[in-house]
């Protein structure tokens, strides 16, 4: 008896002594775990600290950032140059537009041409049956490489006031689709010297020395003119002097070519207007709730 009783005490010895060894390593174990979930959070977050810290931001979003809040939903898009401060150098061109208004103007080139060819001779200097003699692109070799430029005999209001004025809208053509003012320049000098002087009227006569010089030089003058007047306008949701008639018209003036293809390609200084328009006429009436209820009524109305 007193051997079996020395067994079982021994045995229950054993037996705590293993559960105690058990717990203490359970223990050990959940304290590990906790110690190493702990550690892994704070390596996530260091490395999150590194990853932001990392990411340096870059000056051209600040625009969009500070933008106000009605230019969001076209900060996706193309930005018009007219949502920018006024500058002179700063280029943010639009080829796709630019290319489409120099297409334009090329087949407006060629209707002008038939127009001033049923005008009277004593507005064009021109003789119709000289000119029909000749084939037409032998015509416009001995106008342009045989004779060259001339001094013209035009009327006064076509060499001092409409070739200015054309002058003014093809440098628009460039301006409002996000060139600067020398890019501007040298587009207008291009469409007409090149398009013009040198290509549609050398069909018909040689270039002329006055247009060669006042057409882009004055033109680009008034032109930036017309860029200034028409940023005031559109700042204004084109309206002049709180008229929007008066506001469309001196802006189809002064930027035919931008706004009459604006009516069928999209303008975006249109919809920048329409975008701010909205921004300020929306707004919201809440009524309160009923004391010790969810209950209330919200109503918005949008012009």
């Amino acid at each position: 008896m007193k051997t079996n009783t020395c067994i079982r005490h021994n045995l229950n010895r054993f037996m705590s002594f293993i559960m105690v060894v058990i717990c203490a390593r359970f223990s050990a174990s959940a304290n590990f775990s906790e110690d190493s979930i702990e550690n892994k959070d704070n390596v996530i977050m260091n490395d999150v600290t590194d990853l932001t810290l990392s990411v340096k931001p870059n000056p051209n979003d600040l625009v969009s950032n500070f933008q106000p809040i009605y230019l969001k939903g076209m900060s996706m898009k193309r930005k018009s140059i007219y949502e920018y401060p006024y500058s002179i150098t700063r280029s943010e061109p639009d080829w796709k537009r630019v290319w489409m208004n120099t297409g334009v103007l090329a087949g407006a080139f060629i209707g002008t041409l038939v127009v001033l060819e049923c005008l009277p001779e004593d507005a064009t200097s021109w003789n119709r049956s000289e000119i029909q003699s000749v084939p037409p692109f032998k015509r416009w070799r001995q106008n342009v490489l045989e004779k060259g430029p001339e001094w013209d005999h035009d009327k006064f209001y076509f060499n001092y006031i409409l070739h200015p004025y054309a002058g003014a809208a093809y440098y628009m053509g460039a301006r409002s689709c996000g060139f600067n003012a020398w890019q501007s320049l040298l587009y207008c000098t291009f469409i007409s010297t090149v398009f013009w002087e040198f290509g549609i009227e050398a069909f018909m006569e040689r270039p002329s020395i006055q247009d060669l010089f006042i057409t882009p030089l004055v033109g680009s003058l008034i032109g930036e003119g017309f860029y200034k007047l028409k940023r005031k306008i559109v700042a204004n949701n084109y309206r002049l002097a709180g008229s929007p008639v008066l506001g469309n018209i001196v802006v189809f003036l002064i930027d035919p070519i931008n706004e009459v293809i604006g009516l069928f390609a999209g303008n975006n200084c249109r919809k920048l207007c329409k975008a701010k328009k909205k921004s300020e006429f929306t707004s919201s009436i809440v009524f309160p709730t009923v004391p010790g209820s969810q209950i209330g009524l919200a109503f918005q109305y949008t012009f």
